[in-house]
């Protein structure tokens, strides 16, 4: 893993930590900020490291990076002259005009890239050398899956409370298909997957929101 992707993914986290403890950290309670932190540190670690898993499967890496945005149209000239990094700016807007009762998570985008040894590898009638979209698709729902994994296993835990809610609603912000975010390029790369994972994602979030 590059240091420049460490230290988007260390944004992430501080930035999610920031959109979920806002009210605790406004209170001054801090065992509760140190716990959200630490939570958001495993959701989104689950989320890569699945990522990570799914590319390796595949002889691929993949690399993340915050969230960020250059054109906001359609015609040829509706663009910026450099990335915004909305994967800050739109989560930490949305939590002071809400007054944290929003928690925006759409923080992070991924990259997939075939390693070398890819073409190596892969032969046959149905080999691909270069990852295509339904590859990218299975990378970025791999990431998805484990974080629901993680927030199955929370509720389990009573010790642990909190956490799977911030999970199930980290995956559900980010299986919309919008932009760059994983649910955009789940939902290009295979509509049947994108489909079964968002009801299921859904359901889940309908738990998670009587539970709260």
């Amino acid at each position: 893993m590059k240091e420049s992707e460490i230290i988007q993914i260390i944004i992430a986290i501080i930035v999610l930590g920031i959109v979920v403890g806002v009210k605790d950290m406004l209170s001054l309670d801090l065992y509760n900020v140190v716990r959200i932190i630490g939570f958001s540190t495993i959701v989104i670690g689950a989320n890569i490291l699945g990522k990570k898993i799914i590319a390796s499967k595949l002889d691929a890496d993949v690399e993340h990076e915050v969230w960020k945005m250059q054109r906001y149209g359609l015609p040829v000239g509706a663009h910026l002259k450099r990335d915004v990094p909305v994967g800050i700016i739109f989560p930490l807007f949305v939590t002071v005009i809400s007054l944290g009762t929003v928690n925006l998570m759409t923080l992070l985008t991924y990259e997939t890239k075939a390693l070398k040894r890819r073409a190596a590898r892969r032969f046959g009638p149905f080999s691909f050398t270069e990852m295509t979209e339904y590859h990218n698709a299975w990378v970025g729902a791999g990431g998805i899956i484990l974080v629901l994994l993680v927030a199955f296993i929370a509720y389990l835990i009573p010790q642990v409370s909190g956490l799977g809610n911030i999970a199930i609603f980290y995956a559900f912000w980010n299986m919309l298909p919008f932009s760059k975010l994983d649910g955009t390029q789940i939902y290009f790369g295979s509509k049947i997957l994108w489909s079964v994972l968002a009801i299921i994602t859904l359901i889940c979030t309908i738990y998670a929101m009587i539970l709260v």
